[in-house]
């Protein structure tokens, strides 16, 4: 009902669609602690002590989902080590040991692994999938290496992207494998009705997923790159191709770098078409082939690489769908970085799969907008339905799973 405007005493007031809101932001301790006290009985016969009821509400577990849920974002999410959060914690007088976070994470992982799965299998049926590694250093996986004495040595984390019908999933793998041989165990799972996907990676020969067959794009910003480090040498040559290469993105419909499935899908105009074309044209200031410093050697080795990587990137070519760059799963990879530079290593496989199982869930959230604290919570409390239908249970449609429980409950 519309009242008299206090102001003025003669309109009439109507609520407004929009409420006005205030934001009030208090801080607190990443993880709180309620402490009960129930008062305690004892016989003066017998001896026997009789507690009072926990209240109602309180759950069983000294550690709630949440917990879990919170730690694992902390430390696979933001890079924050188990000491770190320990001090922080015991300086606002809740003590939360190292040891005890471990076992908090690695519990929780064992529940929500059937989520990991289905991404795995997910991820295989995409259409474009990136992949890319990166150092990673295991401590007891080192000792055996060393102990082995054998021709490879290295550990990496790989991460995989895949994206298909808007989504994108990533997924990371730490051990002796490279990139390439963990996109292969991946592609295992893949349909066989399924086309041909679309690989895009740098030009490193170990990020192929050999044997397995597929359209192969390599990255234009890598091939880029190459260039703007011998600018300071050449830089008439190299302002060519640079030029050039902004065009080729120009070119690209608005975000498209950044979706392997949208991208690609306008037909080449007759103004667009001479750019494609001159991209690939041999610079007049290209060194001659013949005696050559090192710095022209580098100059025509760049000239090639970017010659491939603009091949398998044309965007008027038949393989339209290939992404310019491989920028997605390198930015992926920055959380396995952060994790390297702020816990420096893991100390055993096992901890190093838990790892990659928080960073698959969690950055697959951040690339759809989900929130991944929430989601790692609602797993753990519907563990009974995991299992059953994990391909319901996804961060873009776990919601709509939990109206579902919700109805059931009902």
């Amino acid at each position: 009902m519309a009242t008299s405007a206090p102001g003025c005493l003669k309109g009439k007031v109507y609520e407004q669609q929009e409420p006005r809101r205030l934001v009030r932001i208090v801080g607190q301790a990443p993880l709180t602690a309620t402490v009960y006290e129930l008062q305690r009985l004892r016989c003066n016969l017998c001896g026997e002590v009789y507690s009072a009821d926990t209240p109602e509400g309180v759950g069983e577990d000294k550690y709630d989902e949440s917990a879990a849920a919170m730690i694992a974002q902390l430390k696979y999410g933001t890079g924050m080590p188990f000491y770190r959060l320990e001090d922080l914690e015991k300086n606002l007088g809740i003590p939360l040991p190292a040891s005890t976070q471990w076992e908090i994470v690695e519990e929780a992982s064992e529940l929500i692994k059937p989520a990991r799965d289905e991404l795995i299998r997910q991820a295989a049926q995409g259409e474009v999938l990136h992949n890319d590694d990166t150092s990673m250093k295991v401590l007891a996986l080192r000792r055996a290496i060393t102990e082995e004495a054998g021709e490879r040595t290295g550990i990496f984390t790989s991460g995989v992207v895949s994206t298909a019908a808007g989504r994108k999933i990533a997924l990371f793998f730490t051990g002796r494998q490279h990139a390439g041989e963990n996109l292969a165990e991946v592609l295992k799972r893949r349909a066989a009705e399924l086309p041909m996907p679309i690989q895009m990676s740098d030009a490193l020969s170990r990020n192929a997923p050999k044997p397995i067959q597929l359209l192969v794009g390599n990255c234009l910003a890598h091939g880029r790159r190459q260039f703007v480090q011998i600018t300071p040498i050449f830089p008439e040559p190299c302002r060519h191709v640079l030029e050039a290469l902004g065009e080729v993105y120009y070119q690209e419909p608005t975000g498209a770098r950044a979706s392997a499935i949208t991208r690609r899908t306008i037909a080449p105009s007759p103004a667009t078409q001479p750019a494609s074309d001159e991209r690939l044209t041999p610079t007049a200031a290209h060194p001659a082939a013949g005696k050559q410093s090192g710095a022209e050697l580098r100059l025509r080795q760049s000239h090639r690489l970017n010659a491939a990587a603009l091949a398998s990137a044309d965007p008027f070519s038949a393989r339209a769908r290939r992404p310019l760059d491989n920028n997605l799963v390198e930015r992926a990879l920055k959380k396995a970085i952060l994790h390297r530079k702020n816990s420096l290593f893991y100390k055993t496989l096992n901890g190093a799969e838990v790892g990659d199982l928080y960073m698959s869930l969690i950055h697959t959230c951040e690339l759809n907008d989900v929130n991944p604290f929430d989601y790692l919570t609602e797993l753990q409390r519907h563990t009974q339905e995991l299992p059953a239908k994990p391909a319901g249970w996804m961060p873009w449609n776990y919601r709509t799973a939990l109206k579902r429980s919700l109805s059931n409950a009902d």
